[in-house]
């Protein structure tokens, strides 16, 4: 096939009929992994893609060596304390992956550590760069330490499709042991002794459903299976209680929980029901002294936070009540005090309640940011640890004193060139919905550019996650060059809480795309943008190939990431890896025929039509486990077959997954080669 021209997808039409509707599918071909044709056809692609944008080669090497020049390369993280040990990572300049490394503790200030030197009796734990070796990919699934010090359970995936394998390693003899157990999901836990190790395994839809009892030394042949999630909607994860003593057995489907707990010194007993699950209440533990918190959403749609005897965890009494206004998001319980994570009017905040004292909230000095706590193991502290950012403040860690109420700065991601804050500002706008609703809209840009100015807007959507304030390097190749940079906090997103969420999917879905495209045409009518480039990904991609069907002409380009672009075919198909699971979020099709033509008339690929659309980039992996491959492959088919304009173009990354290329030097490659697309549509010059 010439890379002169588009490559063209053959066409086999495959019929199927749900509800008295029949659809024609020309690509569904294409859902063949291992057909030699599909790589062939996904070969072809890459191959012009490459050669359409070859022009750009010199550019992203511009933009590359920018985000390499503002990184800092050999670097290191605040040590956080756990036990005996500061524990902390370091890396590398021309290494892609980072070093764990913990040196022993005294004291609760965090030593003061230098990037190209190691700390007296410093001792490497994990090289992620020996372990990765030659491999195209690699990613750490599982990095838990026991709690006595002495061994590391970690787990290994040179592939991309989220299956990892647990290895065990004694860090008194720098021995890796015999231990070694395949296909394990992420997370795990280890009994109060450290004689065993708890993890999951994935059906093959790909959803965590079984925990399994591994003891150390002996063979994965003999490791008991402790407990099995029969429920196809639900998915399970096993941890611990921040005091360790108790492990936490979760299932939870999108809308509903259940949770049991074992006491953690008695590895080999029998889990118990903190509270059977009941449809729509959610709810998560964790363990304070004499009794349990846990943080529900039992008549309280926005949570609440309550209290549980030890002897009775079912047995709820309100401790912060529900508020109209305020998003309860996590629990942290400590020996002297309990955090609270929470959202209000579109930001993050923290609210301590000391044992002894009144409940107060942190203060934070900018109008946009986002803060939460971060990396604080110790049960008995003085400290709280969070991490703070904003579209202009580059990622910080705090330790806040809660005796003198201060924080205390510890670091602050250094970004090299000379970049100074002061020279960019962050504002938030208010779009208005077709329905009347204020939709908040985050923007960043350099101070004194002008205006109108071509603007990337990025939005997800879906899932009750928040795209909050944060910053970022590569992003400045784009500020510099006169960008205004953007976020959509559309509905569907948990930005405002969980009504946000609620108005954003089910036969509500269609307020993500209104909302998305109401932020772009707000942006115009303000006077910041000229040309809007679209960028999403995963969900965020949904968003993506769905506002290109309702508002082509709204935007200049559109920046499509491992897009979830044929969510009807893939929602059909209870065999796919998340499906069931996903009817919680966007409805059953199979069953339901308002929720089957409801999805059908957004699902981006089912409506292509034969207007103009602007040009399209899709990037996706062959490896990918939650967003298939092959639907944004059908989706540019479709495009190029049925719409004007463009030109649309399919980038598959052969040997990755979900999250793309692993490596820190690939992906930064990779940013370089999306960013050079987005400044070439957008007609920026250099």
């Amino acid at each position: 096939m010439s890379i002169e021209t588009p490559p063209t997808a053959k066409k086999v039409p495959s019929e199927r009929v749900h509800h008295g509707d029949t659809v024609v599918d020309d690509y569904a071909w294409l859902t063949v992994k291992d057909d030699p044709e599909t790589i062939a056809y996904l070969e072809a692609e890459n191959a012009y893609t490459q050669q359409v944008t070859s022009h750009l080669k010199p550019l992203q090497e511009t933009i590359f060596q920018e985000i390499k020049g503002r990184t800092l390369e050999t670097d290191l993280s605040v040590p956080t304390r756990k036990g005996d040990w500061w524990y902390y990572s370091r890396t590398e300049e021309g290494k892609q992956y980072g070093i764990q490394c913990r040196v022993a503790a005294e004291g609760d200030t965090p030593p003061e550590l230098k990037p190209d030197e190691s700390l007296p009796g410093e001792q490497v734990m994990l090289d992620a760069n020996e372990l990765a070796g030659d491999s195209d990919f690699f990613s750490l699934g599982t990095s838990a330490v026991s709690p006595d010090g002495t061994l590391l359970a970690y787990s290994v995936n040179f592939t991309g499709d989220e299956r990892f394998t647990l290895k065990v390693k004694n860090l008194v003899t720098g021995e890796t042991l015999p231990d070694e157990i395949p296909g394990i999901f992420y997370g795990g836990a280890w009994s109060a002794d450290g004689t065993t190790f708890f993890y999951t395994t994935v059906d093959e839809t790909w959803r965590p459903h079984k925990v399994h009892r591994h003891v150390i030394g002996t063979p994965a042949a003999a490791d008991v299976l402790v407990y099995e999630e029969t429920d196809e909607r639900f998915w399970i994860g096993i941890g611990l209680t921040r005091s360790e003593r108790y492990l936490v057995l979760s299932a939870g489907s999108k809308i509903t929980s259940e949770v049991r707990i074992l006491e953690a010194d008695d590895p080999t007993g029998e889990f118990r029901v903190v509270r059977p699950r009941k449809t729509g209440v959610e709810y998560g533990i964790d363990h304070a002294g004499d009794r349990f918190l846990v943080l529900h959403n039992r008549n309280a749609e926005n949570f609440e936070l309550a209290t549980a005897p030890i002897d009775d965890p079912g047995a709820w009494t309100p401790l912060i009540e529900h508020r109209e206004d305020t998003r309860l998001l996590d629990v942290d319980a400590f020996a002297g005090h309990t955090v609270v994570h929470f959202r209000r009017d579109g930001l993050t905040g923290i609210r301590v309640l000391p044992a002894d004292g009144e409940p107060y909230e942190i203060s934070f000095p900018e109008p946009i940011y986002d803060a939460a706590p971060s990396g604080n193991p110790e049960f008995v502290t003085g400290r709280l640890r969070l991490g703070y950012t904003s579209m202009i403040t580059p990622p910080s860690v705090y330790d806040y004193d809660l005796q003198a109420r201060e924080l205390i700065l510890l670091k602050r991601r250094p970004v090299l060139g000379g970049y100074d804050p002061d020279d960019y500002e962050q504002f938030r706008e208010w779009a208005t919905a077709s329905d009347g609703t204020r939709v908040p809209i985050s923007i960043a840009v350099k101070k004194g550019a002008a205006r109108p100015a071509p603007t990337v807007l990025y939005g997800y959507g879906s899932y009750e996650i928040s795209m909050d304030p944060s910053f970022s390097v590569a992003r400045l190749s784009l500020l510099d060059r006169g960008f205004v940079f953007a976020v959509a906090h559309v509905r569907g997103g948990g930005e405002m809480g969980r009504r946000w969420y609620e108005d954003g999917k089910f036969q509500q879905k269609k307020n993500t795309f209104t909302d998305f495209v109401a932020c772009a045409e707000h942006l115009k009518a303000g006077g910041w943008s000229s040309e809007i480039i679209a960028r999403g990904g995963s969900a965020g991609g949904l968003l993506m190939g769905a506002v290109a069907n309702l508002a082509p002409e709204v935007f200049a380009g559109v920046v499509a990431e491992v897009p979830f672009v044929d969510p009807l075919t893939s929602m059909l198909d209870p065999s796919l890896p998340l499906t069931v699971i996903e009817w919680d979020e966007w409805g059953d099709p199979l069953h339901n025929p308002d929720v089957y033509h409801y999805m059908k008339s957004y699902s981006p690929y089912e409506n292509v039509d034969e207007r103009v659309y602007p040009p399209i980039l899709a990037i996706t992996s062959l490896n990918d486990t939650r967003v298939l491959y092959h639907e944004p492959a059908k989706w540019i088919a479709r495009l190029r077959d049925t719409a004007r304009g463009g030109p649309f173009l399919l980038k598959t990354e052969m040997g990755a997954g979900h999250g793309g290329r692993s490596g820190r030097y690939d992906s930064w490659r990779e940013e370089a080669f999306t960013l050079s697309w987005i400044l070439d549509t957008a007609k920026v010059s250099e």
